[in-house]
């Protein structure tokens, strides 16, 4: 899997060829990978089977999932120069990507930790970018939520807007989807999350509601429904994660820890 997207990667940059190296005379090279802000490392089994691929040398001066500092020596290359300078924004964009997203998820699990609650990524991934950008949130420290429709049962609000009985689909989804899937239901409001517990559901997504509901439905499923997972959902930031956090859910779940990571800045410098 890794390495039919890198060399899809590569593909797409390198084209025909690079003309640099129609001009210039190869020679050995050496290069670093270096940081010019603040970050979690992620990428580093991509940048591996880049290095595979094009015959060079990469040496890691930080770990995967490792914060690093501005200014820090990420890796260090060697081989021919016609290769570093074609592989250069394959690799680059590659940890760049997984790496900011992978900083933004830290920056969240920091806020839920103390509460003891799982942060959950979502399926709000770019096209075909799902497995490198979920692998990246749990570098980062997030669990993967389900990774296509096939994970687990999810009936959102789109869902139950086509369903008649649900009690009744409850009892035909049971006999028909694997034995080890969970279904999970939405629910906007505490009756409809009392109902879904009742009616048999593995996880409750409570969406959109305050930090003040989401207690409310904690502590009726403590008393009546302790085997049920709840999952808050929507519209949760940054800034507000915390106070999500203390009202006793199971998890949260944010599309935020990838469609809004913002790129930390590395650069590769020749030797």
């Amino acid at each position: 899997m890794i390495d039919a997207f890198v060399r899809a990667a590569l593909r797409e940059d390198l084209g025909r060829g690079d003309l640099f190296a129609r001009v210039m005379p190869t020679c050995a090279a050496h290069a670093r990978i270096v940081a010019k802000s603040d970050g979690v490392l992620c990428g580093v089994p991509y940048g591996d089977a880049l290095a595979r691929m094009a015959a060079f040398g990469i040496s890691w001066h930080v770990r995967e999932g490792e914060a690093f500092a501005r200014g820090a020596v990420l890796a260090r290359l060697e081989g021919d120069a016609h290769t570093l300078l074609a592989c250069e924004r394959t690799l680059l964009n590659m940890i760049l990507h997984a790496s900011s997203i992978a900083t933004l998820t830290r920056r969240y699990v920091e806020k839920v930790a103390p509460y003891g609650v799982k942060l959950l990524d979502t399926r709000k991934t770019r096209p075909l970018l799902r497995d490198f950008e979920k692998y990246a949130t749990r570098i980062g420290g997030a669990t993967n939520h389900r990774m296509g429709l096939d994970d687990a049962l999810m009936i959102k609000d789109t869902h139950l807007k086509t369903i008649d009985d649900l009690e009744g689909f409850m009892r035909q989804a049971r006999a028909q989807i694997p034995f080890t899937c969970k279904i999970e239901i939405e629910a906007e409001q505490f009756a409809q999350a009392v109902r879904f517990m009742e009616l048999g559901a593995d996880i409750v997504m409570l969406d959109n509601m305050t930090p003040e509901q989401l207690a409310e439905v904690v502590a009726y499923r403590n008393t009546h429904h302790q085997g049920v997972l709840l999952e808050a959902s929507g519209n949760i930031t940054l800034e507000s994660i915390e106070r999500y956090a203390q009202s006793g859910v199971d998890a949260i779940s944010t599309g935020a820890l990838i469609h809004q990571a913002n790129w930390i800045d590395l650069s590769m410098k020749m030797e």
